[in-house]
């Protein structure tokens, strides 16, 4: 697997300064974690749902979540697990390795062991579970099933823990859910590859949904646990885990109230005009704006519900060839030290203390990313995507 691996070799070449790396299944949790990239979800129930993991991944698709949980009734989980297990025993039949990493959405521990033993041979394709309303509480018995099943199955499985529980939201209890919260991811910490924001049902607290104009940082309460969560769980002191960016919820919008949010300049630079009028009809403006913050604020990666979010997601993940400049020059192994010096591109101050961190993180993406081309922007990542 390799992100942007749909596109054809000549225009990797052209987009790309350093092209995205390869990676496998079975690849270090460290590069996994940050390889998620759009994580799309699909409900379990779905009758082409073997047809849909390779049609997706064809597309680029580097992650998916089969949903046994809010996404489907509750009545049809049990109709819902044997499609399930039907689906991916097909899938193991028809295809090798190429698939995306899959992972299966639980509502409770028991069913970690009991589908991992249901699939029987086709646990091959499964690369984990999501916990859902994940707290310490909840959540330890999930992580316990989640290794049990492990050791039974000889298949090394990852959690990703959803952080969705009203006891994170409420400032009353917020503070010693998530003390609570890292205790058990801690203590499991080999084994989660990344925690969720499930900021659906922190709206739903209060009976809030944002609209397609305003992102998850515009409501206030919701941008409050974000922030929490990024402090206490996403240090880059080496404790933090990788925390991955909420939901987009819209994916065409019939009327809006404020004025598209995405500068012109560089869709007329691109020649892609006509792109940009598609991504405002389909409410892309908003999503591009989020995923900006979602990264300004520490999240990696992003839960999607729709096909059309995953390019996006993943052109604004690429690295700019000006990030990889600034972080070469500050991890330089002279400049250990410390020290202060102007970025090549004579815009900015690079301090190699503060800006360590960052410089670190920018370069793993950069690995499982890829660096754009000097000339290159997001937006021509987008429409060599969609041109493909």
């Amino acid at each position: 697997m390799r992100h942007f691996g749909q596109i054809a070799p000549d225009v990797r070449k052209r987009l790309f300064h350093q092209e995205p790396c390869s990676f496998t299944a079975d690849s270090p949790a460290r590069l996994l974690s940050a390889a998620l990239g759009a994580t799309l979800y699909s409900p379990a129930t779905r009758p082409s749902l073997a047809d849909d993991i390779l049609k997706q991944g064809a597309r680029g698709l580097m992650s998916m979540v089969l949903c046994l949980e809010d996404s489907i009734d509750d009545a049809d989980v049990p109709v819902g697990e044997a499609n399930l297990v039907r689906q991916l025993t097909d899938l193991a039949e028809r295809s090798g390795d190429d698939v995306p990493l899959l992972f299966i959405r639980v509502r409770t521990p028991e069913q970690i062991p009991d589908l991992v033993r249901r699939l029987g041979p086709a646990v091959r394709l499964l690369s984990g579970f999501v916990l859902p309303k994940f707290t310490e509480e909840r959540g330890i018995p999930f992580l316990e099933a989640l290794t049990a099943a492990e050791a039974t199955s000889g298949r090394r499985l990852f959690a990703m823990p959803v952080l969705e529980s009203p006891d994170l939201l409420y400032r009353e209890s917020r503070v010693q859910t998530l003390e609570g919260i890292f205790r058990a991811v801690d203590k499991y910490r080999d084994r989660v590859l990344a925690l969720r924001l499930g900021v659906t049902d922190f709206c739903s607290s209060y009976g809030l949904r944002r609209g397609p104009d305003m992102t998850a940082y515009d409501v206030q309460i919701v941008a409050s646990v974000i922030a929490d969560v990024v402090n206490m769980l996403a240090r880059a002191d080496g404790t933090g885990f990788t925390v991955t960016g909420p939901v987009w919820e819209y994916f065409r919008v019939q009327e809006r109230m404020f004025k598209p949010q995405l500068r012109q300049s560089p869709f007329l630079e691109g020649q892609a005009v006509e792109l940009r009028q598609k991504l405002i009809e389909h409410s892309m403006d908003g999503l591009l704006r989020e995923i900006s913050l979602d990264r300004a604020n520490g999240l990696l990666g992003k839960t999607c519900i729709h096909p059309s979010h995953v390019l996006p997601v993943h052109a604004l993940s690429v690295v700019t060839h000006e990030e990889f400049s600034d972080a070469q020059d500050i991890l330089r192994p002279e400049r250990c030290g410390g020290g202060v010096m102007r970025s090549a591109y004579t815009n900015k101050m690079n301090e190699v203390k503060p800006h360590r961190a960052w410089a670190e993180r920018t370069l793993l993406r950069a690995e499982i990313f890829g660096v754009a081309n000097e000339d290159i922007g997001f937006v021509e990542l987008l429409a060599a995507g969609l041109a493909d």
